[in-house]
């Protein structure tokens, strides 16, 4: 039991650091979810938002991120 304690306070450390650096890129005015990559439907009552741009630069550097701890950790 004293494992599934520590995964759930890492994986709510781990929210609490992602709400974090959302709340940061909102305030810096980054157009995450608007880039010119992103597909947008609208009509009358519904809208579809597929962030394909937005997708694919967090993958980037979350992948450079865990390649640069994975170096570090050697």
């Amino acid at each position: 039991m004293p494992d599934l304690g520590r995964t759930l306070i890492f994986l709510g450390l781990l929210l609490v650091v992602a709400g974090a650096v959302i709340l940061g890129f909102n305030r810096l005015n980054l157009p995450l979810g608007r880039l010119p990559g992103d597909l947008n439907w609208r009509g009358r009552n519904w809208s579809v938002s597929f962030p394909l741009a937005t997708s694919i630069i967090v993958s980037i550097v979350l992948s450079l991120l865990l390649w640069i701890v994975g170096r570090i950790r050697r």
